[in-house]
């Protein structure tokens, strides 16, 4: 189990609303959290799957993430 973070464009209850039956349909996403009070909306997620495969279901849900360090 990997902790990933992610910058993305999840702006607001709602979008967090849009994206969470993406995030939470993935079996291999044990837990996931947006910080909305940081200016680049910080997606933190435990997960086994590559940045890229989070950044795929992300994509899904019609929001961006780009991974950081």
């Amino acid at each position: 189990m990997e902790t990933l973070k992610f910058k993305t464009n999840i702006k607001c209850g709602g979008c967090v609303a849009g994206v969470t039956p993406h995030l939470n349909a993935d079996e291999a996403i044990t837990n996931w959290e947006v910080d909305l009070q940081s200016p680049d909306r910080i997606l933190t997620v435990e997960t086994d799957k590559s940045a890229e495969e989070v950044a795929q279901v992300v994509k899904q849900a019609g929001f961006t993430a780009e991974p950081v360090q």
